[in-house]
């Protein structure tokens, strides 16, 4: 259980904050419930307590962690399926499953995807939105401004280790 105050990331919609645990009464049940709080997108989230593990809600990683997302971005890419559909789902599940180094490994894939080829419509917003989650979480697990996050995620998908 999360308390207010703690720092947690969306698999779908990034990190924010826990401002507050709300009771409310459903079908004549008290159920509590998260208030999060998404900065970067300005957005607020209400979650059943309840449901917050199935959703994959989970603690924002440390900056030691956070080195090893940074890490994958500068790192080689991973193959993908030449398949368009198949691409795109198995795409959209990695970057939707929480799993940050999951999300900096498609996201990496994507760019250089995009700076070789380019991307479709769909996959450029997918990137974007992964790009988004990767800020979010840089943002609350160092205490960074965006633009230094934007700063960090762009200048470790320009490098490339062999």
């Amino acid at each position: 259980m999360f308390n207010i105050g703690d720092k947690v990331c969306h698999p779908k919609h990034g990190a924010g904050i826990i401002e507050d645990i709300e009771q409310k009464e459903i079908f004549g049940e008290k159920q509590a419930f998260y208030v999060i709080h998404i900065p970067l997108s300005r957005m607020q989230l209400t979650v059943s307590t309840n449901k917050a593990e199935e959703l994959g809600i989970r603690v924002v990683k440390n900056e030691k962690e956070m080195e090893g997302m940074v890490g994958i971005l500068k790192g080689v890419t991973t193959s993908m399926s030449e398949n368009w559909s198949k691409r795109y789902k198995q795409n959209i599940e990695k970057i939707t499953s929480g799993d940050i180094l999951e999300v900096a490994q498609t996201v990496k894939n994507l760019y250089v995807k995009d700076a070789a080829k380019g991307l479709s419509s769909i996959e450029k917003k997918l990137l974007n939105n992964g790009k988004q989650i990767l800020v979010s979480e840089m943002i609350l697990s160092g205490n960074i401004e965006k633009e230094n996050a934007e700063e960090m995620v762009e200048s470790a998908l320009l490098q490339n280790e062999k």
